[in-house]
């Protein structure tokens, strides 16, 4: 047994590696960067992230090809399955106000290598729609002039056929994010107000375009003579509204932005649910619109609403809402370089990435080396690769981002405040040091709320042993107490927060298990049908089961900052929808997904893990010390620990039965 767990050991000590969580500091505010954005800058990100291109061209896309009219009860459901994973978004914002996004979050709550491919997949997607969303403008500009652009490049400069490729380099494309990068570089408040200026132009078209298309308005199109109001039934409102959730993605652009806020705790949640409600306001009622001004099998997928007013006669019209897709394209393109470039400081500032990207300019206080970087790749990008082969990289990374996210809101909700370890004493108790004194009331009180306590003076707490025991009151992550007698002996010595860990793993495989089932059971693994029903009852109760075990045990109800409501039932419902969207994706999509994670694991395992700020930070010398823990299952443990010469901590423990004073005290006697 010996030898097996020395052979054990390093695969262990590997484990703890890979799992170690960010240890934040005690002052959240404290920055490098320049706190200087308000609720409404925050607030008009968001928008501009969220109301991009999609507004112009996927409304009469879904509308024509998937649900007619009905269109707008797809963004409806959109925007509540966005909504589900922007509140997670929002906690973790107002909560740790740093910027990373989903890759902060992950690495707060889940552990380091699953925060680095979180953190990586990111990069990917943002880098894919900053490009894709530049072609697009270079392609709706150039339809503009007749495509004159497109041919002049094609004849004065060159072509290919390359798969993948695009048949031409697309150089506007490819400088107009070059041109963008060199004044993100500038500071956050020149990004901020470029975003103003183009949201408010965006807004003003949209506007223009809601009054006067319903002036041209004719509830006919909404007849039975047309095809009704849902001519493609329940399925295809449904299939519409998987496609409409993706013009919901953007929103994290604000919780990216949480560092550089005056007031994060109370800007961020505000922002986030304004913005989330302008957008999903505009993609209905623009919907609305356009399936009232023309019949919804007319329309055109590429400009419907600029050939919906050319159609009714008033091409002038289309000119106003060109420059408005323009615009909301710049706000896009702008969301995206500001972002990206503060993920990959984010991964970089804690040792996960090259070191070069965590500089900050001292003048602009933003992370320069990082903006010009990567939007040089992104403008390389945009030059030569296909707007297709584009987009069909996006979104997975994006929906294993919201779920890790909502897992993360989970796990945190059911653990204990980790307190600071700085001002403690690390050396032994002076022994001329006069004695504490007795625990007043309200430190008691402090002391019995089930998190692990440390002392260095045994006696003087060895009573408070005995009465923590017998506390009705339970502690953040333990069983709730009304539970204590039908499932006390089963999970009652669990650590706070670890049966609720266990049960989101749970929950997550039940989740994508269940999906496959939906999705692959009846035409691909071609079930059949008892064997399609045991596996969906299963797989149903398991992610029940997981969500009842997680919902005895006792949450945090104290918190000065933005909390998910119906925790756990509003993260699982998020995770569940976005498993469901990630199993609609192609094969191809989930290959290159699968390419793109294992080169990331050869960077973070070629450079991440031994540059980890978390695996210095283990290694620093400590002295020797002698604490005295009491845990909430009422049980003691002085923990002895030392630095071996190679750096390694040595630490030994020493568990005591705390059930009667007389065994602690002979303890303590041969101590």
């Amino acid at each position: 047994m010996a030898t097996c767990a020395r052979g054990c050991a390093p695969a262990v000590r590997l484990c703890q590696r890979l799992n170690r969580l960010k240890t934040l500091d005690d002052d959240m505010m404290a920055t490098s960067l320049k706190r200087c954005l308000s609720t409404l800058d925050l607030t008009l990100m968001g928008v501009g992230g969220m109301v991009g291109s999609g507004l112009y061209v996927l409304t009469g896309t879904v509308a024509k090809d998937m649900t007619g009219p009905a269109v707008i009860i797809s963004f409806i459901f959109a925007g509540i399955a966005s909504l589900l994973a922007a509140f997670c978004y929002a906690e973790f914002g107002a909560r740790i106000p740093k910027t990373g996004s989903a890759y902060m979050f992950t690495y707060v709550s889940m552990g380091e290598v699953w925060a680095f491919l979180i953190g990586w997949n990111v990069i990917l997607e943002n880098m894919i729609g900053g490009a894709a969303v530049a072609r697009a403008w270079s392609g709706y500009l150039d339809s503009i002039f007749n495509h004159a652009i497109q041919n002049f490049t094609e004849t004065h400069i060159m072509q290919w056929n390359v798969p993948f490729l695009a048949h031409y380099p697309d150089l506007l494309a490819a400088g107009i994010l070059v041109v963008a990068s060199f004044f993100i570089s500038f500071g956050v408040q020149v990004s901020s107000y470029l975003n103003h200026i183009f949201s408010t132009i965006s807004m003003g078209v949209i506007i223009f375009i809601l009054i006067f298309g319903f002036v041209l308005a004719e509830p006919a199109n909404w007849s039975q003579r047309e095809g009704g109001f849902a001519p493609f039934g329940l399925s295809g409102i449904l299939a519409g509204s998987a496609t409409c959730f993706y013009a919901f993605v953007g929103f994290d652009v604000i919780a990216s932005s949480s560092e550089e806020a005056k007031n994060p705790q109370k800007a961020v949640p505000i922002a986030t649910a304004i913005s989330l409600g302008l957008a999903a306001t505009a993609y209905i009622l623009v919907s609305a619109v356009l399936t009232l001004m023309v019949p919804w099998h007319t329309l055109d997928p590429n400009s419907a609403l600029a050939d919906a007013f050319f159609r009714r006669g008033y091409s002038w019209a289309g000119v106003i809402v060109a420059v408005g897709s323009i615009c909301a394209m710049n706000t896009v393109l702008l969301c995206n370089l500001f972002s990206l470039p503060r993920i990959v400081y984010a991964m970089a500032e804690d040792g996960l990435f090259f070191s070069i990207f965590a500089r900050v300019n001292p003048v602009t206080k933003v992370p320069v080396n990082a903006i010009l970087v990567f939007g040089i790749l992104m403008a390389i990008m945009a030059l030569i690769f296909d707007l297709e082969a584009l987009v069909q990289f996006l979104s997975i990374g994006t929906l294993l981002a919201y779920t890790f996210v909502a897992a993360s809101v989970i796990v945190l909700r059911f653990q204990p405040e980790k307190t600071s370890s700085k001002g403690s004493a690390s050396t032994s108790p002076n022994p001329n040091a006069e004695p504490s004194p007795a625990p007043s009331e309200s430190q008691t009180i402090t002391e019995d709320s089930g998190e692990i306590k440390q002392y260095e003076s045994f006696s003087d707490k060895l009573q408070l042993v005995e009465r923590q025991k017998t506390r009705e009151r339970r502690g953040v992550g333990q069983l709730k107490a009304c539970w204590e007698p039908y499932l006390g002996r089963l999970l009652g010595d669990c650590e706070p927060g670890e049966v609720v860990t266990f049960c989101v793993v749970t929950l997550i495989v039940s989740a994508v298990s269940l999906c496959a089932v939906v999705v692959f059971g009846n035409k691909q693994l071609q079930l059949p049908v008892w064997s399609f029903a045991l596996l969906l009852v299963i797989f149903s109760l398991a992610f029940v089961l997981s969500l009842a075990l997680i919902w005895i045990h006792e949450p945090q109800t104290e918190s000065k900052t933005f909390q998910v409501p119906l925790v756990p039932l509003t993260p699982s419902a998020s995770i569940l929808f976005n498993v469901f969207l990630m199993m609609k994706l192609s094969p191809l999509t989930w290959i290159r997904f699968t390419v793109w994670i294992a080169i990331g694991l050869l960077v973070y395992f070629g450079y991440g893990i031994w540059h980890s700020k978390e695996g210095m930070r283990e290694l620093q010398p400590k002295d020797m010390a002698a604490h005295y823990v009491v845990l909430p299952s009422g049980s003691l443990v002085e923990t002895v620990q030392s630095v071996q010469p190679d750096g390694q901590v040595d630490t030994t423990a020493h568990h005591i039965n705390a059930s009667t004073a007389s065994t602690a005290e002979e303890y303590a006697g041969k101590r």
